[in-house]
């Protein structure tokens, strides 16, 4: 990458901030980011950014709202002080769930997030994983070069590493969404059996969960993948199915671990002890780094730009 471009951190993952500049070889810039009496952020661009392309590093989980109007002044500011382009990385992405309305008077969040960051002056997008699997064209929406990346591939690879899975491991995504996701980390971990967990209705009352690929599960071992653990619900439920199916020991992997309301003792009370994340929200289960793949990203949006 080119010297002319820097990476500035918003409040929220500084960290990974300079991770991402190291993958890139890039400068790490400096933004002054503080709260006014009443709470209000004032943000400052406090190096040289005239002329030169800008990665702007902000997770958004847990303060969605505070970290989306931080990422929109940060952006304005750097327009503002001469930046030739402003790529927005944003690996967890706030709103990004609401991505159809379900109810008559909802609004679709994720589009409107999205508008909102392209008129604050956030010229190219990248997301780690994003849920948005109604979506299929989010750049139109952005209006701007967008691009999902995946950490799932770092994630297969780390559970082969620490020991949690190997080539008879069985890759499973916990609903049909996730099918993808189980899709890729088996690939990286050179894993040819994946599936998801789907509900299959025989009758009114005689509803069975069934895999979408027909693959026996007794005695083997498992790697459930997904794109968030927030409640851990989902991941219980699924433990419980595939135990019921006969699995062996069961890992879970993830990109983004949230884990509110007791989430990993509720996951590590089902027997599952084997729980790992990315650092796209850092907390005691992260294991992997989404830079590589930000990076990545980075790359293809500035050809683009």
């Amino acid at each position: 990458m080119s010297s002319n471009s820097v990476v500035v951190s918003g409040s929220s993952n500084r960290a990974l901030a300079y991770r991402i500049a190291a993958a890139l070889g890039a400068e790490n810039g400096q933004v002054e980011i503080r709260k006014f009496p009443d709470n209000e952020k004032y943000v400052r661009v406090a190096s040289d950014v005239k002329g030169r392309s800008v990665v702007l590093v902000q997770s958004m989980a847990f303060s969605p709202d505070e970290y989306l109007v931080e990422s929109m002044l940060m952006a304005a500011a750097l327009k503002g002080a001469g930046a030739k382009a402003v790529i927005a990385a944003i690996p967890y992405l706030a709103y990004a769930r609401q991505d159809e309305k379900f109810k008559e008077g909802e609004v679709v969040s994720i589009e409107l997030v999205a508008r909102m960051l392209r008129s604050s002056g956030v010229d190219g997008l990248i997301t780690v994983d994003a849920h948005r699997h109604r979506i299929i064209d989010f750049s139109s929406i952005f209006g701007g070069p967008s691009i999902d990346v995946s950490v799932m591939p770092q994630l297969g690879r780390y559970a082969i590493q620490a020991g949690f899975a190997d080539s008879s491991t069985v890759v499973i995504g916990p609903d049909g969404e996730a099918e993808p996701w189980a899709a890729s980390a088996a690939q990286s971990m050179n894993v040819k059996d994946y599936a998801a967990l789907k509900k299959k209705r025989f009758g009114d009352e005689d509803v069975k969960v069934v895999t979408t690929r027909d693959i026996p599960l007794k005695g083997r071992r498992v790697l459930i993948v997904d794109d968030i653990i927030s409640t851990g619900a989902t991941i219980v439920e699924a433990s419980k199915l595939l135990k019921e199916s006969g699995a062996g020991q069961i890992s879970v992997g993830c990109a983004h671990g949230i884990y509110v309301s007791d989430a990993l003792y509720k996951i590590y009370k089902e027997g599952i002890t084997n729980v790992f994340s990315s650092d796209s929200v850092p907390n005691q289960t992260t294991r992997v780094s989404v830079a590589q793949p930000i990076a990545d990203g980075v790359k293809a949006i500035l050809k683009e730009l």
